[in-house]
């Protein structure tokens, strides 16, 4: 049901008990995601770690990383998003301490994508795997289990700016049904949506400078 004003009321689902590593804690949490068990998964990023909670739980479990802070196949660093791959049930992460896209299936691991400066990630029904370049400020595509490549950019690429092919330090991303792509375009205080082959975006939240008014976001 849709939040009356005045009427506000939310339910904690995970964390909620400070700042911490314990398993009910979390400590500076990034990207989310759920599956459709109602299950959350969180990118637990200071605790450098994966934790999922599952419905109605009073405390998450390790689903990767939690080995402390490095660049081990094992170990995650600084981690901002994560998503599940309904296919196979592995977990995908944008490692981004260690500038990497990993993926975890059973505890074992392997590195997707390397030397990317990753920060969101999205899977479309098709399975393309979507992955923003803060580095590059483009979005990127490739194909699952064809990660050998440069990938495809499906927005911006076009140097760091505000026009409407261009992106400036690209975070979050979401992918739609019609492979419409939506950006939190950091740094241009905005939120992008670029149709599949396009070669610009249209701006649907923000784009009015950085601020606090009801037409402006602050570094989404």
């Amino acid at each position: 049901p849709k939040l009356s004003k005045g009427k506000q009321n939310a339910v904690t689902v995970a964390g909620g008990n400070g700042k911490g590593k314990e398993l009910n804690q979390l400590n500076h949490p990034e990207g989310i995601f759920t599956d459709e068990k109602k299950n959350i998964f969180i990118a637990d990023y200071w605790n450098h770690r994966i934790v999922g909670w599952k419905y109605n739980a009073k405390e998450g479990q390790i689903i990767a990383g939690g080995n402390g802070q490095g660049n081990r196949i094992n170990q995650l660093s600084q981690p901002t998003d994560v998503i599940v791959d309904q296919q196979n049930h592995s977990i995908i992460i944008a490692d981004r301490g260690n500038s990497r896209v990993v993926q975890w299936f059973n505890q074992n691991q392997q590195i997707l994508i390397d030397n990317i400066f990753c920060y969101g990630l999205a899977m479309d029904k098709f399975g393309f795997l979507y992955v923003s370049d803060r580095t590059k400020n483009a979005v990127k595509r490739w194909k699952m289990g064809e990660y050998n490549n440069e990938g495809i950019v499906v927005a911006g690429g076009n140097g760091k700016g505000h026009e409407l092919n261009q992106l400036s330090s690209p975070t979050f991303i979401f992918v739609d049904e019609e492979q419409s792509l939506y950006v939190s375009d950091r740094y241009n205080h905005r939120v992008m949506k670029w149709r599949k082959d396009a070669k610009e975006g249209t701006v649907v939240a923000g784009g009015n400078g950085k601020g606090e008014n009801l037409n402006q976001l602050s570094v989404p």
